[in-house]
């Protein structure tokens, strides 16, 4: 399996250590409900470094990115972030993704874990003339996730950027805990938050930095378990189970992020008449009246009638429900 730079410092910490398609990565530490708790009223600690980061340089860098996704990433200004996706031809996901508009002709795009290696060939594939470098970072940097309402406090004197003056989907690059790093205040939990990406060789000093400025607020670390029922609490997209090259990027509700008025990107024509016709299925929540948890693939019925399949589904810690 692959590892982390931080996977001696997740087993030191006593973490319960699974493999996560082709990663051993840790699912929790303390127990998920209490990292789910800790996120949501102090602040919580993930690696997260299995994710893939993609470099887009060139001339042409801008409309590469906006012929892949369905976002109009010519909106963004430098150091800005941007929710997207790779679609294919049929107006489906290839991935989600995050894309930072670092400095003129520089995108990076950061892709989820299960896709690196894929989203790196797709791309790769479809340069189609465009006068552009494409570089799969993935293995060089190491990615640690901040996030809960204590986390700009407490990140606040290990870096030297002006947090206050980092909105939502803003990225800088800076130091933190004395290495070289790019921060973004994204997240994938519903709190407010920063992501740290940096190619050091000793990420655990950064880790090792959060921790101990945050101890005496309760900062713990936090597995991957807890990081799915808080995107689910806050009904966020997961690859693989909500949205795949089956699901068309209307049918997952996220028609916000589809401007048609940009011109032509991978997946418009179909899109677009999708559209005009009417969406005849979509991805809803829905809420349980009895006790049990519908995990993925459990079928779902109206009356006799088979109609769908549960996507993705949990108990919320805060919510009290299912």
């Amino acid at each position: 399996m692959k590892r982390t730079r931080l996977n001696l410092t997740h087993k030191k910490l006593g973490a319960k250590m699974i493999e996560f398609f082709g990663w051993e990565m840790p699912v929790e530490y303390s127990g998920l409900i209490h990292e789910h708790i800790a996120v949501r009223t102090k602040a919580g600690l993930f690696d997260v470094s299995h994710m893939g980061e993609i470099l887009i340089t060139g001339k042409d860098a801008l409309d590469f990115v906006q012929y892949l996704t369905p976002n109009n990433a010519a909106r963004l200004t430098p150091r800005k972030v941007q929710y997207s996706a790779l679609t294919t031809p049929e107006g489906t996901f290839v991935d989600d993704l995050l894309v930072y508009y670092l400095e003129e002709n520089i995108y990076f795009l950061v892709v989820n874990a299960s896709n690196s290696d894929k989203d790196y060939e797709w791309i790769l594939n479809h340069k189609n003339g465009f006068d552009v470098k494409v570089e799969n970072q993935s293995s060089g940097y190491s990615q640690i996730a901040f996030q809960g309402p204590l986390a700009f406090g407490i990140l606040k004197p290990l870096t030297e950027v002006n947090l206050e003056q980092m909105n939502s989907f803003t990225s800088n690059w800076t130091h933190v805990a004395g290495e070289e790093a790019l921060i973004s205040r994204t997240g994938y939990t519903g709190e407010d938050g920063f992501e740290i990406y940096t190619l050091s060789k000793n990420p655990e000093k950064i880790w090792n930095a959060i921790l101990e400025q945050g101890k005496d607020e309760g900062i713990i670390p936090v597995g991957l378990g807890a990081r799915d029922t808080l995107r689910l609490e806050a009904t966020l997209m997961l690859y693989g189970n909500d949205i795949d090259e089956t699901t068309t990027v209307l049918e997952a509700g996220l028609g916000w992020i589809v401007k048609f008025k940009k011109g032509d990107f991978l997946g418009r024509d179909v899109l677009l008449r999708q559209k005009e016709e009417g969406i005849k299925r979509r991805i809803v929540g829905f809420e349980m009246i009895e006790r049990g948890i519908p995990r993925p693939h459990y079928p779902v019925f109206i009356g006799d009638e088979k109609i769908s399949q549960v996507t993705s589904g949990t108990f919320s810690p805060c919510l009290k429900k299912v």
